[in-house]
């Protein structure tokens, strides 16, 4: 029988907008956490807003939003400041995003909050950090994706750099503040008491990105744009098949490099002094992008991705959303699975980011509208009836 969620009995209060906090946020709501989204009364969080709109209800919120109970709240009010605390007492994790000073300047800053909660986890997701120079400025994922060093090996050598078309920065620091605030509580196992996690959203993309600077430290080299290839391996690219497909081929080990060329036909290249190791390859990517591209180019898709199976190598069908949609491995794995929500009906969004054989995490509900839960909160926390009107009426919530 399965237990109950790992996270059950966790309380985070998610006072921050857009990606990287809110999705983290998200991620512990997926594993049990008792989420609570904090937002202003007049000015909700901008991803309500964000591309695609069914019947005027934000489809990005509905994933976002999922497994979260909404309030709204005024915090640069006195009513809103007191209420915070107060909530900040019950709760395990706080999540913002405002500018370094913003909390403080309302009277939230750690100071009154770990006073309020000595145990608490104050996690603070900003685009450059609580320190230095470029702490006050404003910043999104975007800057990161640039100052991170993403931007310039991404695109054609000869085109420009290149931003994703996606909030990667903001995903990748999600994941790191999720992995953050769960070191944090495990820290305060260890000593009875919180403390802050301090996250720029610049960082964790310098480091998935490699040892670029260890590499730049050790040899002075900058890692130039390549387009589709790899500077440690070949053949590694898109080819298109004759139906029209495009496929994905990655060679990183050695014996699938040799697999590959026997596959498409030029076994002889297996013997080349420069074929030995992935960079000897990469050296010589036109030859071997020459007979992969070839030999595909001769084939339909599904028979390019049989003969590679067949053959024990890796390829890939680029994929769109249609083909994610339709795809049978996805579907096994349940990896975008049915919600029924109250507002759109059944909707389809990815699912929980990792399975557990015992305490599993699922999707309780998807985003709520704006406030949802803001006096049913209140009243939980002890608040009365004319404490709740008072608060509506000094415009706290």
């Amino acid at each position: 029988m399965k237990g109950p969620a790992p996270l059950r009995g966790l309380r985070v209060l998610d006072l921050a907008t857009l990606f990287a906090g809110p999705f983290a946020a998200t991620l512990l709501g997926d594993f049990g956490a008792e989420v609570v989204k904090v937002e202003h009364p007049r000015r909700p969080d901008p991803s309500r807003g964000h591309g695609p709109a069914k019947d005027g209800i934000g489809l990005w919120w509905k994933l976002l939003g999922r497994n979260k109970r909404t309030m709204t709240l005024d915090l640069s009010t006195p009513g809103g400041r007191d209420t915070l605390l107060r909530l900040a007492a019950t709760a395990d994790v706080v999540i913002e995003n405002f500018r370094p000073g913003t909390l403080e300047r309302w009277g939230l800053g750690w100071a009154e909050l770990s006073a309020a909660n000595p145990r608490l986890i104050l996690t603070r997701v900003t685009a450059f950090g609580q320190e230095g120079p470029y702490a006050h400025r404003p910043g999104f994922g975007t800057l990161a994706e640039a100052m991170s060093g993403f931007a310039a090996i991404t695109g054609d050598p000869d085109g420009p750099p290149t931003l994703p078309p996606f909030g990667l920065a903001d995903s990748i620091a999600a994941l790191t503040t999720a992995y953050a605030v769960m070191t944090a509580l495990a820290g305060r196992d260890r000593t009875g008491h919180g403390q802050v996690v301090d996250l720029a959203i610049i960082e964790p993309i310098l480091t998935v990105l490699g040892p670029h600077p260890l590499w730049y430290d050790q040899l002075g080299y900058v890692q130039p744009r390549t387009g589709n290839r790899s500077t440690n391996n070949a053949p590694r690219n898109t080819y298109r098949s004759a139906d029209g497909r495009w496929l994905a081929v990655s060679t990183s080990a050695q014996s699938i490099a040799e697999r590959v060329m026997r596959l498409v036909g030029r076994p002889e290249l297996i013997s080349e002094p420069w074929f030995t190791d992935g960079a000897g390859r990469a050296a010589h990517a036109d030859v071997l992008d020459d007979a992969v591209g070839g030999w595909i180019a001769r084939h339909k898709a599904d028979e390019v991705v049989a003969a590679f199976e067949d053959a024990e190598a890796a390829v890939a069908l680029v994929y769109d959303v249609r083909d994610v949609m339709a795809d049978p491995q996805y579907a096994a794995l349940d990896t975008v699975t049915e919600v029924e929500d109250p507002e759109l009906g059944p909707i389809r969004m990815q699912n929980v980011l990792f399975r557990l054989s015992e305490t599993p995490g699922s999707i309780r509900w998807a985003g709520r509208p704006h406030g949802a839960d803001t006096d049913a909160l209140l009243t939980e926390l002890g608040l009365s009836a004319a404490e709740i009107t008072a608060l509506r009426t000094e415009g706290a919530l």
